[in-house]
């Protein structure tokens, strides 16, 4: 479970260097963005995550899938997965198939996969970090941190494609060495949605137990 909010934390934060000043150039690049994943109904994406920190000789590396429309989302990563419709939310862990239901709180929304890219907007401060040339694409680097010196994520560093806008990977330092990268496989947009998709539906899993929290 931790490993899973350390990952929602990471695709909901969109967080300079701590003593930096709003940079209009990153500010407009970052509206662009945003404005382009708003304007969807929906999309859902896989991705790669991958943890490295040198001083301890680790790097490790796991996929997982991600659907968001609004404020719902349904997120699977490591035999785990996260659904949330905007009230309630389902976590499901497949080695002991189990599910806890709980109702979202002002915590869980503000790192709900579904501000990923507004989070900008309230808390961080953000620069412009020059290009990066990924192949036959260019990308802006942003670098932004959070205006709260206790956060243990001191910086993220995010790569968006110059031609459309679109957010390819980002870097998460944390003060204990840990950097985290994640990459966009695959992106659709708008994707047509099952009338369940946002809810989990106990009869696609046979023997679940259910524990209720709420």
């Amino acid at each position: 479970m931790k490993r899973v909010l350390s990952l929602l934390l990471a695709l909901m934060l969109f967080a300079n260097l701590a003593h930096a000043q709003q940079d209009p150039k990153a500010g407009k690049i970052l509206d662009q963005m945003s404005q382009k994943y708003r304007s969807m109904k929906a999309f859902k994406a896989t991705f790669a995550q991958t943890l490295e920190n040198p001083s301890s000789k680790v790097k490790e590396t796991m996929e997982g899938d991600i659907l968001v429309s609004g404020p719902k989302y349904r997120l699977a990563v490591s035999g785990q997965e996260i659904i949330s419709d905007g009230k309630l939310m389902w976590t499901y862990l497949k080695e002991v198939n189990e599910v806890t239901i709980t109702e979202t709180d002002a915590e869980a929304e503000a790192m709900a996969p579904s501000k990923i890219f507004d989070m900008y907007k309230k808390g961080y401060k953000y620069a412009y970090a020059g290009t990066e040339k990924q192949g036959a694409d260019t990308f802006d680097v942003i670098e932004l941190a959070p205006e709260d010196r206790s956060n243990p994520i001191f910086k993220v560093r995010l790569f968006i494609n110059q031609k459309d806008k679109s957010l390819k990977s980002w870097q998460m330092f944390r003060n204990n060495g840990n950097r985290y990268t994640y990459t966009i496989k695959n992106f659709q947009a708008n994707p047509a949605l099952a009338s369940d998709a946002f809810s989990f539906n106990k009869a696609k899993y046979k023997g679940v137990q259910v524990v209720d929290l709420r």
